[in-house]
């Protein structure tokens, strides 16, 4: 399915400066609500802006503005995640937060590289909610119970084993382990999807940043039970994700390794969780 830049109304100058004022407010949301942060520099936040930027080139969508977009950069050096937003085509993108995230870690069987591409958000590929239940070893793959699991359907992705090539693979977004895994994000560790914070998925979920096609359903009549009825959701909600990968050859110091601590809590095969 080709993928679509919805329309928006034409903006006056003055209009585009108001919503970019009223979008960026968010800003100061994510900093209440989102405990694990990243701190990148203005010129890192230009420098993603434009990665951003070409990924949906690529994919015939760079006309996208006026909603929130997510970014992810699944280099091994930085695991990183971005939430952008711009009000018209004309305007540069502007960073609103961001986090530390794991995507795929290669050499062991399953485990794929995070997909690169423009990924469209859609109940097409219902989201779902964690059971908060623990694997054979001790560890909540989704993480706690009743955090969503952002679902992009199957994909052609990158085997990380054997001899490589493409198989499918489901791709989702979602918490993990809050108290075994989440300590390691800033590591590929996945098996293929994308790990958040607990609290970043609660910050998603609640405002609905990228819930723009559910929200349409809702508005049309349709009861979803994977949405919270006291949730909040944005006037500029939107619908993709973007996976790039910027190569970069040494970890920024905006993105630090996590520590010896964290690896230790790691039990035996905890890897294998996803």
């Amino acid at each position: 399915m080709p993928l679509v830049v919805p329309q928006h109304p034409p903006l006056t100058p003055e209009e585009a400066a108001d919503e970019t004022r009223a979008a960026l407010a968010l800003r100061d949301v994510y900093a209440r609500e989102v405990t694990r942060r990243l701190r990148v520099p203005a010129a890192g936040q230009r420098a993603y802006g434009q990665l951003l930027q070409q990924a949906l080139d690529e994919k015939n969508v760079g006309a996208l503005a006026g909603e929130y977009v997510i970014l992810v950069d699944r280099a091994p050096n930085v695991q990183a995640l971005f939430v952008y937003f711009r009000a018209t085509v004309d305007d540069p993108w502007q960073m609103v937060g961001a986090s530390p995230v794991a995507t795929g870690r290669p050499g062991e069987f399953d485990h794929f590289l995070t997909p690169l591409g423009v990924f469209l958000h859609s109940p097409a590929n219902m989201d779902f909610r964690a059971e908060g239940t623990m694997n054979q070893n001790g560890i909540r793959g989704y993480g706690k119970r009743d955090m969503r699991i952002y679902d992009f359907g199957w994909i052609d992705g990158e085997r990380g084993w054997g001899k490589g090539g493409y198989s499918p693979m489901r791709f989702q977004m979602h918490a993990t382990d809050p108290d075994r895994l989440e300590p390691l994000l800033g590591i590929r560790h996945s098996k293929g999807c994308v790990r958040i914070p607990a609290s970043l998925n609660v910050f998603l979920d609640h405002h609905g940043i990228i819930d723009a096609e559910y929200e349409a359903l809702v508005a049309s009549g349709k009861s979803l039970w994977v949405l919270h009825t006291d949730r909040q959701p944005t006037r500029w909600a939107g619908r993709f994700v973007v996976v790039v990968d910027s190569a970069r050859k040494t970890r920024p110091a905006w993105s630090p390794a996590p520590g010896s601590k964290a690896h230790a809590k790691l039990p035996p095969g905890g890897d294998t969780a996803d």
